[in-house]
């Protein structure tokens, strides 16, 4: 059982046992939106995740002309419990060293094949963070306590973002309440820290993957969550299971459209927090309900976002284009992300200008250049910064990947399907909103 030493509070875990190496304290991930393994925060420009041998391998085995649409792999980190001076228990990432690491997947992969790793590299980015820090573990008896002996999950979160969350769905389990990160991160978290802690007496460290943080680059992200596809389950999914999936296409827009949503998180001008949409939600909109979800993403409060069409139009358009290159390949259950800021050059001119015609209503004696009710357009360098990205790989195979029994033909039909439903709601929605 790896219950390490006492760890300080911060950024950095310390443990005399691993010849002085200094781990680093992971934090929830708090712009998650979907999916069931928590993410990690590992620095401002990386998360992590708990490692699925099939994704790690999918990952390593992607065509360069992907690479464009996926998060960037940077490697594997062995994740242990540390208890701090305060009594809880963290996650604490340190170099991967695979003689001392467990070959173990994650739990929903455990009948997989196991593989060798090769250490690898943590390409780590600046380690300081924009925010507070933020601590979210399980409460000890105290910082030796050994994790069987530990109570029941405590969560104490201290504030990382000062931007607030408000979740819409009253079946996500969580207050609606504002709250300063995103619902559903601080549930995925505490699932995951619950299913470990009730693995802990057998392994003593964890793989965890090591990702691109692909919102890094945006203030404040706006990220939808699409699970793309007509299919859900993978080749080596159990009848049980295969059949609970199809019912949810069936039951859902993954059977009609391709594509349904799985979680959301918009910035909204007028109020200065984030609205949040759940799985539960996407799972129950009928298509003209995935139109209004789409739209509802692409509305800051104020305006609906018309500039954002265009360059999310390109990407997905390029995205098909590379997708229908892939023969063999199959993305079952894996999950699209579309990504703008918020608050981007645009919003904030938008902003400037409407304080600028308030003024002009009450103050006659402003210069002509302010009188002048003439839209302000956005100077190139002000044009909307979007982004696409496919993830969760935990179920995609191509021919002769880990030597796969089934080999499929020809693109993935289902994937594509849902990219053309995709573009063909938001050209409609473009060309009603002109």
């Amino acid at each position: 059982m790896c219950v390490c030493q006492t760890m300080e509070v911060g950024k950095y875990g310390k443990n005399a046992s691993r010849a002085g190496e200094r781990g680093v304290l992971l934090e929830p991930f708090i712009h998650q939106v979907g999916g069931h393994s928590s993410m990690m925060r590992y620095d401002d420009h990386t998360v992590c995740k708990p490692l699925i041998s099939r994704e790690q391998r999918f990952y390593e085995s992607l065509p360069p002309e992907m690479k464009e649409f996926t998060p960037e792999y940077k490697g594997v980190v062995s994740v242990c419990f540390e208890g701090d001076s305060d009594g809880y228990i963290n996650l604490v990432a340190y170099p991967y060293v695979e003689s001392e690491a467990l070959e173990q997947d994650d739990v929903p992969e455990r009948d997989q094949p196991r593989r060798k790793h090769s250490r690898r590299s943590l390409h780590r980015s600046s380690s300081v963070g924009e925010h507070k820090e933020e601590r979210l573990g399980l409460a000890g008896d105290n910082p030796e306590s050994s994790i069987q002996e530990t109570k029941s999950p405590k969560v104490e979160l201290h504030i990382h973002s000062d931007v607030p969350f408000q979740m819409l769905d009253g079946n996500s389990g969580l207050s609606s309440e504002k709250i300063s990160y995103n619902p559903w991160s601080l549930r995925c978290h505490k699932q995951q820290l619950s299913r470990m802690r009730s693995e802990s007496k057998d392994r003593k460290l964890y793989k965890f993957l090591l990702l691109e943080n692909v919102v890094h680059h945006f203030r404040f992200p706006c990220v939808l969550d699409l699970k793309m596809g007509t299919r859900q389950h993978g080749d080596d999914a159990s009848e049980e299971k295969a059949a609970r999936q199809m019912k949810k296409c069936e039951q859902s827009t993954s059977a009609t459209l391709g594509v349904r949503v799985c979680g959301m998180q918009v910035y909204q001008l007028d109020t200065g927090h984030y609205l949040c949409r759940n799985k539960y939600y996407g799972r129950g909109l009928s298509i003209e309900g995935f139109r209004n979800a789409l739209y509802q993403y692409l509305h800051n409060g104020l305006e609906l976002r018309k500039d954002l069409f265009e360059p999310i139009l390109a990407k997905l358009r390029s995205l098909k284009a590379v997708l229908e290159r892939q023969a063999s390949y199959r993305f079952y259950s894996s999950s699209l992300l579309i990504i703008y800021d918020g608050k981007d050059n645009r919003a904030g001119m938008f902003m400037e200008r409407r304080a600028e015609m308030r003024l002009k209503r009450v103050d006659t004696s402003l210069p002509e250049s302010l009188q002048d009710d003439t839209s302000t357009e956005p100077s190139p360098s002000a044009l909307p910064k979007v982004d696409v990205r496919m993830i969760d790989f935990a179920h995609s195979t191509f021919k002769g990947f880990r030597d796969d029994p089934t080999v499929h033909d020809g693109p993935d039909v289902g994937y594509v399907f849902g990219l053309e439903s995709l573009i063909n709601i938001m050209e409609q929605m473009r060309e009603e909103n002109q």
